[in-house]
């Protein structure tokens, strides 16, 4: 995502650093908004949702079907 900086409104470029986050290569502001919660998942912890009976395909249609019928 790119976003406009808060501070001077120019277009923030994303930094590859170690603090992940966007630039804004004209004042320094550093940001990480677009990123969402301010939180990282590991590759690990991914791994770990693919087992999460929540994203199991049966458990995810059902919930679909159960949404549907309360509209």
């Amino acid at each position: 995502m790119r976003c406009s900086c808060k501070e001077c409104g120019t277009y923030m470029i994303q930094a590859e650093s170690d603090r992940l986050g966007c630039a804004c290569p004209d004042c320094g502001y550093r940001c990480n908004d677009c990123l969402g919660t301010d939180t990282v998942v590991s590759r690990e912890r991914i791994r770990e949702l693919a087992f999460d009976p929540r994203f199991d395909p049966e458990n995810l249609a059902s919930s679909f079907e159960q949404n549907g019928d309360e509209e």
